[in-house]
């Protein structure tokens, strides 16, 4: 009796976790209250990248991304950002690094440059980092990455994903769980 109402719960999981799956990657418009770069490095050369000149803060980027970038599970990580280098690309400016993690779908990269809170730059020589856009100054500069999840790999890594943990309790019970005496 045990065994089959197992049986019906992974299936009934398996089917909401197929049903997310096949959701659709969120689209994400432009950055408001901002202009999107066209300089090099912001556009074609590097694949799902966008860059915005903004004076938005850091706390506005990331609710507007989050209001955009949601779905029934989402991870938010807050990386050190010396590792927008090798995210994004090596000559970026970093001041925070965060990624948004639809598990198995998709991973949005959040770079964001304040020339004024530069922790890489001594604070009477940031004024040489000021960002100039079009004429205009602008106090961040945001870089967005996404590495999408095509929908053939997500349910290959969902399903191995799933026989592994399978395998590791049964394993378990079958070979390392103590006998009762």
């Amino acid at each position: 009796m045990i065994k089959k109402i197992l049986i019906v719960l992974l299936f009934a999981f398996n089917i909401m976790a197929v049903g997310y799956l096949l959701l659709p990657i969120p689209t994400l418009p432009n950055l408001v209250n901002s202009v999107k770069s066209n300089e090099e490095g912001d556009t074609i050369q590097l694949a799902n990248v966008s860059a915005y000149y903004t004076n938005m803060t850091r706390s506005e980027v990331i609710d507007f991304y989050k209001a955009y970038y949601s779905g029934p599970i989402r991870i938010i990580l807050n990386h050190p950002p010396e590792k927008a280098k090798e995210i994004i690309r090596d000559t970026i400016q970093s001041y925070y690094f965060e990624e948004f993690v639809l598990p198995f779908k998709e991973s949005l990269y959040i770079n964001g440059f304040e020339w004024e809170n530069d922790v890489f730059t001594k604070a009477d020589n940031r004024v040489k980092n000021k960002l100039l856009f079009e004429g205009k100054e602008y106090k961040a500069k945001i870089t967005i990455r996404t590495f999408p999840v095509s929908l053939p790999k997500r349910l290959i890594a969902f399903f191995s994903t799933e026989f592994v943990i399978l395998f590791a309790i049964y394993s378990y019970k079958k070979f390392l769980k103590p006998k009762k005496k």
